[in-house]
């Protein structure tokens, strides 16, 4: 996932846009994992992880995005799409050998906080996200990327967000749905929104499928 939405307070609120190469399969949202029952993500079917889980018995919610810095060695990297399932399923940042992952930012939101844990490949760090509206995009929380310079005021300033993704795909650097056309033919773009809001009654689970050619 390339950009989160974070609004603290009651709902706590987040917003996922999955940015992938359109070709690679994945399907919707469901309990797809029987090791971490009651988590509900969409899957991605060719390294089976997800990119946002939910917990809605625990009221909690994990994202992962990817981040930049060093690289895993190829010979032992594993894919990052386990760590938003292990977070959301334990409420903890999993306990793992981190130089087998490629960098990430995994944000990990319950009722009581929302806290992001970064990884460059060579060191660890965690933060609490604070009060009110924020984005996270690759390069973290980060206030000078050219979509968090465009969005961020807009969704601070709306009441509801739907009508902020219901825009055409953009190849500009500070678009929030995107759409590249690459030099060999393959499309990198903007696939599904998520929605996801917890309060201390339950969770709910938005999703909007923007592949509209998509089969199944």
């Amino acid at each position: 996932m390339c950009t989160l939405i974070v609004r603290t307070g009651q709902p706590l609120t987040l917003m996922g846009v999955r940015d992938e190469y359109a070709d690679r399969p994945w399907e919707g949202p469901a309990e797809h994992w029987p090791e971490y029952p009651g988590v509900i993500g969409g899957r991605d079917l060719k390294a089976g992880g997800t990119w946002l889980a939910v917990n809605p018995a625990a009221r909690r919610a994990a994202a992962l995005l990817n981040g930049h810095g060093r690289p895993a060695q190829e010979t032992t990297k594993i894919s990052r799409g386990d760590l938003a399932l292990r977070a959301a399923y334990t409420g903890e940042m999993p306990d793992a050998d981190l130089t087998r992952y490629d960098p990430f930012h995994l944000v990990l939101a319950d009722l009581s906080r929302v806290r992001l844990h970064s990884w460059d490949g060579l060191r660890l760090t965690t933060s609490d996200l604070p009060g009110g509206t924020s984005m996270v995009v690759n390069s973290g929380l980060d206030p000078a990327s050219e979509r968090v310079v465009a969005y961020l005021p807009r969704f601070e300033s709306a009441a509801e967000w739907g009508e902020l993704i219901n825009v055409e795909p953009s190849s500009d650097p500070g678009a929030l749905i995107i759409r590249h056309e690459l030099p060999d033919g393959r499309i990198f773009a903007s696939l599904s929104v998520m929605e996801v809001a917890l309060t201390p009654e339950g969770a709910t689970y938005e999703f909007t499928d923007l592949t509209a050619d998509r089969d199944g």
